[in-house]
């Protein structure tokens, strides 16, 4: 199968590296092209833009201007740069170089710069989120920016791995680039829910964290059809039959 999952807005370029190995993004051409107008845009311009911070938008002029696609200094694997709640439940530093070579097949991570990544594709540091109403000479968004590219690249990806399930674990906004009814294989997206306030309910932190605890539980044991994620059991979550159907399984938990 192949696994969707979003990016971090918070990175770790600092932590020590045990691996080297790294690959070159394949839309790396348009991600230039994409860095090119964002150098264009002054700190305030960001804040705008963005909705962040002065402090934030001065950072981001500053990785925008010293942008490069090529790798070296300030670069490293994008599997083991984002940082976050899903990042923290796949914990890719500990992943060994097996699994690691698993992942690069068989998981992609959807970027507002890069359109789509494998793992240890390398990356600068960076922030644009997919759902940035960029205006581009392609349109008025990210989503028009990268039209059919990401779609055409998970489908080609998809048929080199001879798999009919994508399994989704992005958020709407990142998984909103790609052209459902264009893509081949079938998607299937979890559900995670966590009982709070006397109800099940999906709860963004627990959300996140789960989907990146399925990613590892995929990568760990090679799942290869989407029955085998009903096993999925880390911190506790349970397939739940009854609320679940064949595209949205539902895993619940009750820690209380």
């Amino acid at each position: 199968m192949l696994v969707t999952l979003s990016p971090a807005k918070t990175l770790d370029f600092d932590t020590p590296l045990k691996v080297s190995r790294h690959t070159v993004p394949e839309l790396v051409d348009d991600a230039t092209a994409l860095a090119e107008i964002m150098r264009g845009k002054r700190p305030r311009d960001l804040r705008a833009l963005m909705g962040i911070s002065d402090k934030l938008a001065e950072l981001n002029a500053a990785r925008f201007h010293d942008w490069s696609p090529a790798g070296g200094a300030g670069s490293r694997q994008a599997v083991l740069a984002f940082m976050g709640d899903v990042y923290t439940g796949l914990d890719a530093q500990s992943l060994g170089a097996r699994d690691l070579d698993w992942a690069q097949k068989h998981l992609r991570i959807l970027s507002g710069l890069y359109g789509v990544l494998r793992p240890l594709d390398l990356i600068r540091p960076y922030r644009l989120e997919m759902g940035t109403a960029l205006a581009t000479p392609r349109g008025k968004n990210l989503y028009q920016f990268w039209g059919e590219a990401p779609t055409r690249a998970l489908n080609a990806q998809a048929r080199g791995l001879r798999t009919r399930w994508l399994v989704n674990l992005a958020s709407q906004e990142y998984f909103g680039v790609v052209d459902a009814k264009a893509l081949e294989p079938a998607v299937v997206t979890p559900v995670f829910k966590d009982f709070s306030n006397g109800r099940y309910k999906v709860v963004s932190f627990f959300a996140k964290k789960a989907r990146g605890l399925m990613t590892r539980f995929i990568i760990e044991n090679r799942l290869r059809k989407p029955d085998d994620l009903l096993a999925f059991d880390r911190e506790g979550y349970r397939y739940d039959p009854a609320e679940s159907t064949t595209d949205a399984p539902v895993f619940k938990r009750r820690t209380a």
